[in-house]
């Protein structure tokens, strides 16, 4: 759970500057940095380390993927002494492991997601000092992998360096903030909420886990004044509340209750958390995506976390700009591509409104023998994680497993099967679905709830004939829903456009090319009775590695730039999706 400030818990944060230094020789643990380090620089955390630095000696270190490591310094704050404390990271990419004033606390594998270690035996009052070793390179047997070998048909499409099998920039290093959380002994460890709906009623189903004796609930109705409360003996485990006449949840009136949950020992308040709750239900119907029984249509984008010089790091002004710039187009949803988003993203998500298909790190797979089980319980490591992170957003209304993996291949219907069943066992009340590029070839459509594909017809296939490109789009699009039966979701499509290239009649890389591309595609989704969504690719232009299908190691396909400045695409889909409000 993220950490919270209230009467029985608070949180420092450790983020600004802290030490760096990279470790070309791989040699650090072997000298004993992880009890600290000289000769470092300056570095701010949270942000990649990429762009941070001109030059790694006499290499750039944009493309120094680690080893490197990170220190910091800090005293106890006042009112930790006697508190349980531990250390939770937000993002760290790669690979992190960590040590606190010579303590090794642990290893995370997997960029994106928070992850905690129990620092409560190992802090002192003043002059702690905290290590963290990344290891951001790319390797077959890591997930997304890299330095794949092209003889075997896996990797990108085309060498690019870094040599990734994905197409944006492999940022590394501490890339969300670093908190120190003190809780009582005594403590709330674990909250589920599953939102259903009776009539006029809302259903709260909730599921505890904490140490104590009994619960109070609480529930208040966000900016009125609705309010319910329910205690409870722990040995329940489980309560659920009725709402009366509840005020759905939904992109038109993004309602939200406050639940508070209260733990209690020898009748006294020991520990309190509290958290929005959204009551809606997702369901899957036919050729229909329902939410709260009625028929939805996802319109909305694919995006990066990616700024100057920032990298993928946490930035929270970047954040409110893009939802600004999703309101302006008329958006509604957006997937977080292709990995696991900031918790703060989806908090706004839920308060204003927009629908999430929330995806894992698991981009670029591929099924080939060699390192195939790592790469599995790696994914099945992401998928519990996702789900145990934002199971609580009401946003959030899809699971995505994965992004273009080569699903051509035998292993891979078994492959998705697993994961399929487990994000089924930790969580039924949403639909789960894989983003494909291989089409009819991914026969785990079969069990998926959601058919989502991506195609680019008319840029990279049919390049330039966009009459030639819709035409195939269509007929393959009729072909999938007579197979499968199931609601389709075109989860990217687009056409780069260079900012500023213009040209009459449109011609690829120019922003009237793109316009007309995205127009096309858009009036032929809509004429779909079984295409329930539409995600442009992408919001934003991205930085990518080098390669030469990347002109300024960049991917051109947003309809704005990376700055945030509208192409011509902008506002034909302001003119397209404002009709539709």
């Amino acid at each position: 759970m993220f950490p919270q400030q209230n009467a029985y818990r608070q949180y420092f944060d450790l983020s600004g500057f802290w030490d760096f230094r990279f470790d070309p020789e791989d040699q650090g643990e072997a000298v004993g940095w992880m009890v600290g380090f000289e000769g470092g620089q300056p570095i701010a955390v949270p942000a990649s380390w990429n762009d941070q630095f001109l030059e790694d000696g006499p290499h750039p270190a944009r493309d120094n993927l680690g080893p490197a490591w990170y220190q910091v310094r800090f005293d106890l704050p006042w009112g930790f002494a006697g508190r349980q404390l531990s250390l939770r990271f937000g993002s760290v990419n790669y690979l992190a492991d960590v040590w606190l004033n010579g303590v090794f606390l642990g290893r995370h594998e997997g960029g994106h997601m928070a992850f905690v270690f129990d620092a409560t035996e190992h802090l002192r009052p003043e002059g702690n000092r905290l290590v963290v070793r990344v290891d951001g390179r790319l390797a077959s047997d890591r997930v997304p992998p890299g330095n794949l070998p092209r003889e075997a048909g896996e990797g990108f499409a085309m060498h690019n360096y870094p040599d990734t099998a994905f197409d944006f920039f492999p940022y590394c290093g501490i890339q969300r903030p670093v908190l120190l959380a003190a809780t009582p002994r005594e403590a709330i460890h674990d909250v589920t909420v599953t939102p259903a709906i009776e009539g006029e009623d809302g259903l709260l189903k909730v599921k505890l886990k904490a140490s104590g004796s009994a619960v109070r609930l609480m529930l208040e109705g966000f900016g009125s004044q609705y309010r319910q409360a329910l205690q409870l003996e722990w040995e329940q485990g489980e309560a659920e509340l009725r709402v009366p006449k509840s005020m759905l949840w939904s992109p038109a009136h993004p309602n939200l209750y406050r639940l508070t949950v209260e733990l209690l020992s020898g009748g006294q308040v020991c520990d309190a958390y509290s958290l929005m709750v959204g009551i809606r239900t997702v369901a899957v119907e036919g050729r229909l995506l329902l939410l709260n029984g009625e028929p939805i249509f996802l319109r909305g984008f694919c995006r990066h976390e990616d700024f100057p010089v920032s990298g993928r790091g946490y930035l929270p002004p970047v954040i409110v700009r893009d939802y600004d710039l999703l309101k302006w187009v008329g958006a509604n949803s957006f997937r977080t591509s292709h990995y696991p988003y900031s918790e703060q993203m989806l908090d706004l998500a839920d308060r204003l409104g927009f629908m999430v298909i929330d995806e894992t790190q698991a981009v670029g797979l591929f099924f080939n023998e060699n390192g195939l089980e790592r790469r599995l319980e790696l994914c099945k490591q992401y998928t519990g994680e996702l789900i145990q992170r934002d199971k609580n957003h009401p946003c959030v209304i899809a699971w995505s497993l994965a992004n273009e993996p080569k699903s051509a291949h035998p292993a891979a219907k078994g492959y998705f099967r697993q994961l399929f069943d487990l994000a089924r066992s930790l969580d039924n009340s949403r639909p789960v679905t894989v983003v494909s590029m291989v089409g009819e070839a991914e026969e785990s459509f079969e069990f998926l709830d959601l058919v989502c594909l991506n195609r680019y017809n008319g840029w990279y296939t049919q390049s330039g004939d966009l009459d030639g490109g819709v035409q195939a789009l269509s007929a393959e699009l009729d072909a999938l829903y007579a197979r499968y039966q199931k609601p389709i979701i075109l989860s990217e499509f687009g056409a780069d456009a260079l900012p500023g290239h213009h040209a009459q009649p449109p011609e690829m890389f120019s922003e009237e090319y793109q316009a007309e591309f995205i127009t096309r595609y858009i009036q032929l989704l809509e004429s779909k009775p079984y295409v329930v969504g539409e995600h442009v690719w992408n919001l934003c232009d991205f930085k990518t590695s080098q390669g030469v299908i990347r002109m300024n190691s960049f991917n051109y396909k947003g309809v704005f730039t990376r700055d945030r400045r509208p192409k011509l695409a902008a506002h034909r889909i302001k003119e397209l999706w404002g009709e539709k409000k």
